[in-house]
């Protein structure tokens, strides 16, 4: 029989005992049901979990399965999915990916511990939703190898190839004093909706999907009533120059405003 360890989404509060409903026939991680684990002495605090093979959370087999990425992405998908079903309903606070613990009572202990932290966070995210704003340069990068110059009679070859990498790198030059104005317009009508503002590292490599450099990636904590109003005064600061390109996310749970302190787990299966 394998063994299992307790997957922990996220933590809620559960004021009219409706949220087992919304999790009812719900997948979870390796398609584990999920169900909630309740403090002791707070009954309205809950933690969703499901059971998962310890084998594949150990530390060593999640280090070879992060560099899986279909096995990632798949966790991924479910992980968040449980944390939509209960923010459709609630005010949650999600968990980091992969946090695990040795069982529920591992979890309870947890939940009671910290259960003053999570409910003054709670209150403070209560009709709030995250924002996530991208500003990407879409201007050819310097490194491109460049189309062939046109032909013209007073260059050689050789000369008109270079001035054709100099233009290309005057317009990648304009694009980032491009992308500099718009971040600093991006913030400027943020700040009139937004109640807080979480700056996440540009993203690269696989994660960088679409085109263009990614040189802005910020979250935003906004309230439900602003949220229309903070989406289109944001794309409206993008307008008017070329070569950057603004993306505007959500509303999403709010995973980047979500922590309070201390809310390790009793063990987790990495670092």
């Amino acid at each position: 029989m394998t063994e299992t360890i307790s997957y922990a989404y996220a933590v809620a509060r559960d004021d009219d005992g409706t949220l087992d409903r919304a999790l009812s026939g719900l997948p979870g991680v390796a398609d584990a049901s999920v169900h909630l684990v309740r403090a002791g002495h707070r009954g309205e605090l809950v933690v969703a979990v499901s059971p998962v093979p310890e084998q594949d959370f150990q530390e060593s087999a999640l280090r070879a399965h992060l560099e899986d990425l279909d096995w990632l992405e798949s966790v991924a998908r479910a992980h968040h999915r449980v944390i939509g079903a209960l923010a459709e309903r609630t005010t949650v606070l999600p968990l980091r990916l992969a946090t695990v613990y040795l069982d529920d009572e591992r979890v309870r202990q947890m939940l009671d511990a910290r259960q003053e932290a999570f409910a003054g966070r709670l209150s403070d995210l209560t009709a709030h939703t995250e924002w996530g704003v991208k500003i990407y340069v879409e201007a050819p990068a310097a490194t491109d190898r460049p189309a062939a110059p046109p032909a013209a009679p007073e260059l050689s070859p050789g000369r008109a190839y270079l001035s054709h990498r100099r233009a290309q790198r005057h317009a990648r030059e304009d694009a980032y004093r491009d992308a500099e104005e718009i971040a600093r317009r991006v913030e400027d009508a943020a700040r009139h909706h937004a109640v807080d503002r979480v700056q996440h590292r540009p993203q690269q490599g696989e994660l960088a999907r679409g085109p263009g450099e990614n040189v802005i990636n910020d979250a935003y904590l906004v309230p439900v009533g602003h949220a229309e109003r903070f989406r289109a005064d944001v794309l409206r600061a993008a307008e008017g120059l070329s070569g950057v390109r603004v993306e505007v996310t959500g509303p999403w749970a709010p995973y980047s405003f979500a922590t309070p302190p201390e809310t390790e787990p009793t063990r987790r299966a990495a670092p």
